[in-house]
């Protein structure tokens, strides 16, 4: 069960001002402030504003962390102060943390990489940068919290969110009693900058409106961002033991699948990744609700996930959303932030929109959400695709009688 969730976006600062302005379709894309990305030929990003490390962070922690380390430590500690738990009053190793990075190794690579090729560039390594960089932001949540539990932390670019979460779930369903997990990623630094652009996905579009069109007749790249979410997750009977009685909603299904290498004519495994979600979930198509989509705004791989979904569910089958269109895609953040508005939508009875979007392909037959839907929703599904093959997908669902009213 999710028992409390965290949430830095460039939306808003926490759940409730993420979710007011994600349903009213409030777009967060804009000019990139982190630096000067007038030379780059992509000017556009979902940035997080008005974090101010020292409110949220111990001055001590300030010159050892870098600007993801301390949006996901601030997440961390709202998702534990969400679901009102004591890390102190568990088991000494009765609670862990999993996250996923990707993109946001870039700007601790950068600082580390310098003060290195300072002391000679035999001293370089970028491989190190990276590795310490996702040691450091898994660890420093636990070093925090004193969590001495399982971790570790993932690699799965887009997908790493959602990836992150299920071995959570397995490391709860295996007797750990409470579980850190999601992540907050991005690519706040030029470094970062110019390594998404060479993959050649990142939209040059000057109006922010027209930058990322996922599903859309004009797709042409998609425009990064920062943030994320984190969760809090536990077993319900020991849920229900500490006295808590409501949460925000249960992982009723899970799973991953890696696509053939391109050139190979094999199809995507995207669809079977859907499927055996379901499965595990134990539920049908038919009752889920809606599908919060990957939409990665490049046409080819857009045309594929509306392929899998129109196998999965048929055509106009589901409603279909992509509210990361008014944040861009944060990477490995993006899943766990699609995760935190569907157990968000679910809790409010209401589908965020796609912005922007205003012409969708007629050959993809999809039942694309573009204004705010209001309705009953009991199960949610969230599809998130890595570059170089990574598909995931998860089911999630509210418990009638335990729904987080808050």
């Amino acid at each position: 069960m999710v028992t409390g969730m965290g949430v830095v976006a460039p939306t808003g600062l926490g759940a409730r001002r993420h979710w007011e302005r994600t349903v009213r379709g409030e777009s967060a894309i804009g000019r990139i402030t982190a630096f000067d990305a007038r030379p780059y030929s992509g000017k556009l990003a979902g940035e997080v504003t008005g974090f101010e490390p020292s409110a949220h962070l111990p001055a001590r922690l300030l010159p050892q962390t870098d600007h993801m380390t301390r949006l996901a430590l601030a997440a961390a500690a709202w998702a534990i102060e969400d679901a009102s738990l004591i890390p102190a009053e568990l088991p000494e190793f009765g609670m862990g943390v999993v996250t996923a990075s990707s993109a946001g190794g870039f700007e601790f690579g950068h600082r580390e990489l310098d003060k290195l090729w300072r002391l000679g560039p035999e001293h370089v390594s970028a491989y190190q940068s990276f590795a310490w960089f996702y040691a450091v932001n898994s660890g420093q949540i636990s070093i925090r919290h004193g969590l001495r539990g399982p971790s570790g932390v993932l690699v799965t670019e887009q997908a790493g969110g959602l990836d992150a979460v299920a071995q959570a779930r397995r490391r709860v369903r295996d007797g750990t009693a409470a579980m850190v997990c999601g992540s907050v990623d991005g690519s706040p630094c030029p470094w970062g900058w110019v390594a998404q652009l060479a993959g050649g996905r990142i939209s040059t579009a000057d109006d922010p409106a027209r930058a990322y069109l996922p599903f859309d007749v004009d797709a042409a790249g998609h425009v990064p961002g920062d943030g994320g979410a984190l969760f809090v997750l536990e077993d319900e009977e020991g849920a229900r033991e500490r006295g808590v009685t409501s949460w925000h909603g249960e992982i009723a299904g899970y799973a991953a699948t890696f696509d053939p290498p391109p050139g190979s004519a094999r199809p995507s495994s995207l669809s079977r990744a859907i499927e055996l979600a379901l499965s595990d979930a134990g539920t049908e198509p038919s009752a889920i609700d809606v599908v919060f989509a990957d939409g990665a705004g490049v046409a080819e791989l857009d045309r594929v996930e509306a392929d899998a979904l129109r196998t999965v569910f048929g055509p106009y089958g589901v409603p279909v959303t992509v509210p990361k269109t008014m944040t861009g895609r944060l990477s490995a953040g993006g899943a766990a932030l699609d995760l935190a508005t569907a157990l968000l939508a679910l809790r409010h009875g209401e589908i965020p929109p796609t912005v922007n979007v205003s012409r969708p392909v007629p050959e993809y037959e999809l039942d694309l959400v573009t204004q705010p839907r209001r309705g009953p929703l009991s199960a949610v599904l969230v599809v998130a695709r890595g570059h170089g093959g990574f598909n995931a997908a998860m089911v999630v669902t509210r418990r009638r009688g335990f729904d987080r009213t808050d």
